[in-house]
């Protein structure tokens, strides 16, 4: 079988009834490579953006800068289900009479808010997903953890159906049918998610996006090169540390670099860095021992 080299990141528009893993396994299939990764993991009924990092690009996955996410969220009033969406079975049925726009609004929290996982969810526990344990008809204690709620905005309810959509903005983390859930629970009548869709994560929109069936194609024209996104473009909301030639040979060979050879005023935080060849990845200061080390290689091997 003929085995691709390409690196980089290529946003998928993943569909519905697709888990995170299924976009992986067939785009391995597709790509004819095995080292591909995502960013943000995406329920089957969700759809959207969801960044694939391929090849040498997969060893940033873990340090993205930008972890915000927005989403397209469309609810009912009036129900109650153990998985918090329309998938699961409904548990409760309420009357939502005289809910307004105005009223759901007040009900969503935002900031820093502490959030319960929901039980069909891929939290660890113990060894083992949540999702697992709620199959098996079994229902524990979850931790609350801090997610940020950065702007919800209802784009409007209906009145009969209790049907209704909600742009939301918030940080990694963030359960969506979690917080309709909990926002019906505070209006008093239940509310479960009927639809998602995730329109930023990762730096990255839907603009930037293709199906699985438009790569297929850019393959079957050996095109795939055309839509892969370089991995720099990650991190270009970092500020940029750019090295000579002797300083890329040191830092390449895992030197320490003294602050002082730069004319930046360093900061405690992620930087990326450039040598006169281009982006080789990112760095963190020690401001202790003045020096920058490395934080994350991301240039192809030489």
């Amino acid at each position: 079988m003929i085995k691709n080299n390409y690196n980089g990141i290529l946003c998928v528009d993943k569909p519905a009834g697709f888990t995170s893993f299924d976009v992986i396994a067939k785009l391995r299939g597709i790509l004819k490579m095995r080292r591909l990764g995502h960013a943000g993991t995406l329920d089957p009924m969700a759809t959207g953006v969801l960044p694939v990092f391929v090849g040498y690009a997969t060893k940033a996955c873990g340090i993205l800068p930008d972890e915000d996410k927005c989403y397209i969220a469309e609810f009912q009033l009036g129900k109650v289900s153990d998985t918090q969406d329309i998938t699961g079975k409904i548990l409760e049925t309420h009357d939502f009479t005289g809910i307004t726009k105005q009223d759901i609004l007040k009900a969503v929290p935002s900031g820093e808010i502490m959030q319960i996982p929901p039980m069909y969810s891929a939290v660890f526990v113990n060894g083992k997903r949540l999702y697992e344990l709620a199959r098996e008809g079994k229902e524990i204690e979850r931790q609350a953890r801090p997610v940020f709620i950065k702007l919800v905005y209802c784009t409007g309810v209906n009145p009969e159906t209790g049907k209704g959509k909600l742009e939301i903005h918030c940080g990694k983390g963030t359960y969506v049918r979690t917080l309709i859930h909990d926002m019906g629970q505070a209006l008093g009548c239940g509310a479960v998610m009927t639809a998602l869709r995730r329109s930023y994560a990762s730096g990255f929109a839907l603009n930037s996006c293709y199906s699985l069936e438009e790569i297929q194609e850019f393959a079957n024209q050996n095109n795939i090169s055309n839509i892969i996104i370089p991995i720099e473009k990650a991190f270009s909301s970092l500020p940029i540390v750019r090295l000579n030639a002797q300083q890329t040979k040191l830092y390449r060979n895992g030197v320490k670099l003294d602050l002082s050879q730069f004319a930046i005023k360093f900061k405690s935080q992620q930087y990326a860095v450039y040598s006169i060849d281009g982006f080789l990845g990112t760095a963190l200061p020690d401001l202790e021992q003045h020096c920058l080390r490395i934080e994350r290689n991301l240039c192809e091997p030489k």
